[in-house]
């Protein structure tokens, strides 16, 4: 059994985004703000004690600002891994704006996750979400005997816990069986 934290990166910085127009993917640019620096140097003092002994995070500049910073604090080095991405509103990665991805997350809302029988959606099923998520920590887990600190999104988190509150910069605590994936 490996123990391993789940780490919704800080607060992001949208503006530079937002004001330039960049459409889709580009959003997963956007830096962290002053507070999520603040909130990954936080969880890293916080996460501190539980001595992890390996640092995985989203390739998405959001999560790896924030592995950095705990990375930087703890004295680990940061491994990236594509799996650990956020959810995809519109797997053609052609969303526009804000308020497309807010429709892509109600309408996964309403069919709970999951796309209607017989019926492909744009956007990424939980349940995908959790199986590339799962082979990642599988990966990365038999890369070491300690703890894990995985940065990533929220989106994977609720895929992979449940939880569905994740704030910023906080961490929910997942237990990683091999004999149960």
């Amino acid at each position: 059994m490996t123990q391993i934290y789940l780490v919704r990166h800080g607060e992001p910085d949208y503006e530079p985004i937002d004001s330039r127009g960049l459409p889709g993917m580009a959003a997963d640019s956007a830096p962290l703000t002053a507070l999520g620096r603040k909130q990954a140097e936080e969880l890293a003092d916080l996460l501190g004690g539980i001595r992890a002994t390996y640092l995985v995070s989203s390739p998405l500049t959001r999560a790896l600002h924030s592995a950095a910073i705990i990375g930087h604090r703890l004295a680990l080095g940061v491994r990236v891994d594509y799996d650990l991405r956020d959810w995809l509103p519109d797997q053609t990665g052609r969303w526009r704006s804000v308020t497309d991805v807010r429709a892509a997350k109600d309408e996964l809302e309403t069919y709970d996750g999951e796309w209607p029988e017989g019926i492909q959606r744009p956007w990424e099923p939980l349940s995908q979400v959790r199986e590339r998520a799962q082979a990642a920590l599988a990966r990365h887990a038999a890369s070491t005997d300690g703890p894990v600190l995985a940065v990533t999104h929220a989106m994977v988190i609720r895929a992979l816990t449940g939880e569905q509150a994740t704030a910023h910069g906080a961490h929910e605590y997942y237990r990683y069986d091999p004999n149960s994936v």
